[in-house]
C-alpha cells in the first residue's frame, strides 16, 4: 500500500456510542486493506469519543477529528469528504453493518467499469439488536447508460417500498471522488440526500452487486425520523431552526430548485438536458403538493397498514459475513 490510501472512508457521528462499536469492527474488518477511515464526532455528548480514541489507538488507518460544537449532519458529511485522500471516496454510517467483501467488490467493479461513477450492492435492514429483517433487491435503473434514465429512475423511484424500506442507499455506495468534487458538498434543505443522489446519476452509470452486503439499521433515532420537515432540516444543519430565514416553503423550494441546478451543471447533451428537465417537470407537477407540512415517510406515507415483509433469505447469515459479530459485548 503507499502512503495515500487509494480508498476514503468518512464517518460523520453524532452521539452513537449504541453502535458505533459494531460499525468500526465491521469496517475494520473489510478484506479491502488500503483506506483510511475519518471519523468526525459532531461533539458527541455520549460515550462516542471514548470509542473513537480506543480504536483510532488500535488502528492507524483511522483519523479522529471532535467538532468543538454540533454543526449538524451535513456539514459534518462534507468534513469527512473534505478531509479525505482517496481517488475512492465512501460515507459510512455509525450504526449500520457491512459485509467484510463490500470495499473489494465495489472497487472490483469500479476497476472493471470506467464508465460507473458508483458502486454498492443491495440493502438489507437490521433492527436495534443487529437481527436482520429485511433484504430487499435494488429497484432503480441507475445503470441505464442513459442520463436521463438515470436520473428519471431516482427522481421517480427513491423512497420507500411498499414494504416501508428504504429502497436505495447509494449515498453510501464507493464513489469516484472526482465526480463528489463536480457535483458539489451536501446541502441541508429538505430531501437533500435525494437530489445528492440524483446529481451523480447525472455523471455516470452506477452498479449495483446483486448481493446484500450492505445492512441499514433501522431505529427511531436515525436521523430521518424527524416529524417535520424543519426538524428534518435542523438535524442536517442547526442554522435552519431561523424561521424567518428559513421558512418551510424555503426548505422545500431549494429542494425542488436544486434538482434543476444539477441538471444545469451536469455534462448533459443538450437533447439529454431537455429530457431531464421534462422529467422534472412531470415529478413536479405530480408530487410537490402536499410536501409542505409534515414529512411524508415512514409512517405517514400512506394511509393504512403496510403491507406484510418478505422475510429475509434463510441463507443470509449477518454472522457469517460482517466481522466482528463475536465482539458485538465490546
Amino acid at each position: 500500500m503507499s502512503d495515500v490510501p487509494r480508498v476514503s472512508i468518512g464517518l460523520p457521528v453524532y452521539n452513537g456510542e449504541d453502535y458505533l462499536a459494531e460499525s468500526l469492527e465491521a469496517l475494520l474488518g473489510q478484506t479491502y486493506k488500503d483506506f483510511e477511515l475519518i471519523i468526525s464526532d459532531n461533539a458527541s455528548t455520549d460515550g462516542t469519543a471514548s470509542i473513537c480514541r480506543r480504536y483510532a489507538e488500535q488502528d492507524s488507518r483511522i483519523r479522529y477529528i471532535r467538532q468543538p460544537r454540533n454543526i449538524g449532519a451535513a456539514p459534518n458529511h462534507n468534513v469527512v469528504f473534505d478531509l479525505s485522500r482517496g481517488e475512492l471516496f465512501k460515507w459510512a454510517s455509525s450504526d449500520d453493518l457491512y459485509a467484510r467483501d463490500l470495499l473489494q467488490r465495489c472497487v472490483d467493479a469500479l476497476d472493471e467499469y470506467p464508465d460507473v461513477v458508483l458502486a454498492h450492492s443491495w440493502t438489507g435492514a437490521v433492527d436495534d439488536a443487529g437481527n436482520l429483517t429485511q433484504a430487499l433487491e435494488y429497484p432503480l435503473a441507475t445503470d441505464s447508460e442513459r442520463a436521463p434514465e438515470r436520473f428519471r429512475s431516482v427522481l421517480f423511484g427513491s423512497g420507500e417500498n411498499d414494504y416501508g424500506l428504504i429502497r436505495a442507499d447509494d449515498e453510501y455506495g464507493v464513489i469516484r471522488a472526482d465526480v463528489l468534487r463536480r457535483v458539489g458538498p451536501q446541502d441541508s434543505y429538505y430531501r437533500a440526500d435525494r437530489t445528492f443522489t440524483a446529481a451523480i446519476t447525472l455523471y455516470g452509470r452506477f452498479h449495483q452487486q446483486r448481493d446484500w452486503l450492505y445492512f441499514r439499521r433501522d431505529h427511531s433515532d436515525r436521523a430521518t425520523s424527524a416529524p417535520t420537515v424543519r426538524d428534518w432540516c435542523v438535524t442536517l444543519d442547526p442554522r435552519r431552526a431561523n424561521r424567518l430565514r428559513h421558512p418551510v416553503v424555503r426548505l422545500v423550494g431549494e429542494y425542488i430548485w436544486s434538482y434543476a441546478a444539477a441538471i444545469q451543471r451536469a455534462p448533459l447533451s443538450s437533447a439529454d438536458r431537455r429530457e431531464c428537465y421534462s422529467h422534472l417537470a412531470r415529478w413536479a407537477t405530480n408530487r410537490v403538493g402536499p410536501a409542505v407540512g409534515k414529512i411524508v415517510h415512514r409512517g405517514n406515507i400512506r394511509a393504512g397498514e403496510p403491507a406484510p415483509v418478505p422475510p429475509p433469505p434463510a441463507s443470509l447469515s449477518l454472522d457469517a459475513i460482517v466481522a466482528g459479530r463475536e465482539r458485538r459485548a465490546i
